[in-house]
């Protein structure tokens, strides 16, 4: 894995960072299409058209690309494994869980802890060392996404409220994003950023038909035409924007972003979960919550500029050995 910290094409890419951010920002309109999709379809249902939809997309890509598929060796499949049911079906299905049976405000702060998941995996899977100053920095970002999802309050009301299966199933979400940007960025050392995005649709699908089917849920699609075509084009959208668009950005700035980076840059996730709210639904932004998404802005400038000065060192390093 030695091309891992350099973009497959041999070409340096400087803007791998803000491609992870923008693609991590796009997930946060999704709430605008699902919303709608909700009337018609349950969760899984929707998650499983949604990647019906990004197969048919990914198909062609997968064929142009087959030659690619002939170095993925057992590991690979682990890393595809974790990214497609790990990272696309299972953790969605604890996440959703949790927030049903838990309290939500529980749920959301202990999903918070998604980065710490990712950090460790990749000192451990990719043996990325962190720059200086990474961990003040961490917490000052952990710090601004508390203050845009919670503001000045507690999330909870006592000890108790961590207690319990939600608890595990938000920790276990967590854990499962995490380690889906790790295992992306492993599969990117071997693998082009669109054949990762391909699998990882592609993969996911047989998975979420039995997990659909097993929700035992009746598929009520009887709307009428003026219905059907509101259902049929908010599918398209969520499946070509907060889908498709947003893991081509995501995949192809992880190509030269490390992990521990990258799950910073998805901070921006809530950051666009909280304009949505204000711009779409007239929510009013409260000054706790400007000066968490200041905190998180911040942060992230301060470690784009770290990566920006480490580049040249690492140049002047490369042709001295």
């Amino acid at each position: 894995m030695s091309n891992q910290t350099a973009s497959l094409s041999g070409k340096p890419f400087r803007g791998g960072f803000w491609l992870v951010l923008l693609g991590a920002a796009l997930w946060g309109v999704d709430p605008l299409f699902r919303i709608i999709l909700l009337k018609s379809m349950t969760s899984s249902q929707i998650v499983l058209l949604e990647h019906a939809v990004l197969f048919l997309a990914a198909a062609p890509v997968l064929w142009k690309r087959r030659s690619e598929l002939k170095a993925i060796r057992l590991r690979h499949l682990g890393a595809l494994l974790a990214v497609s049911w790990g990272g696309s079906a299972i953790a969605t299905i604890l996440f959703t869980k949790a927030l049903v049976s838990g309290d939500l405000n529980m749920v959301l702060l202990l999903q918070k802890l998604q980065p710490l998941f990712a950090i460790g995996l990749a000192a451990l899977v990719l043996k990325e060392r962190l720059p200086r100053n990474f961990g003040p920095l961490l917490l000052v970002a952990l710090g601004g996404t508390y203050l845009l999802t919670f503001g000045w309050t507690l999330p909870f009301g006592h000890a108790g409220s961590f207690i319990g299966w939600s608890s595990l199933m938000a920790l276990g979400a967590a854990a499962l994003w995490g380690g889906s940007t790790v295992m992306g960025r492993y599969l990117l050392g071997t693998l082009q950023y669109e054949t990762v995005t391909s699998l990882r649709f592609a993969m996911a699908l047989p998975l979420l038909f039995v997990l659909a089917q097993m929700e035992g849920q009746p598929w009520q699609l009887d709307n009428g035409y003026g219905g059907w075509t509101l259902v049929a084009l908010n599918l398209l959208l969520q499946a070509l924007l907060p889908g498709l668009l947003s893991m081509l950005l995501y995949y192809k700035g992880l190509e030269s972003t490390k992990a521990s980076y990258a799950t910073l840059a998805e901070l921006s996730f809530p950051m666009t979960g909280v304009l949505i709210n204000w711009v779409v639904y007239k929510q009013i932004i409260t000054p706790a919550q400007l000066i968490g998404f200041t905190l998180i802005w911040v942060v992230l400038f301060m470690i784009s500029n770290q990566r920006t000065q480490q580049e040249p060192a690492a140049k002047v390093q490369t042709k001295a050995a």
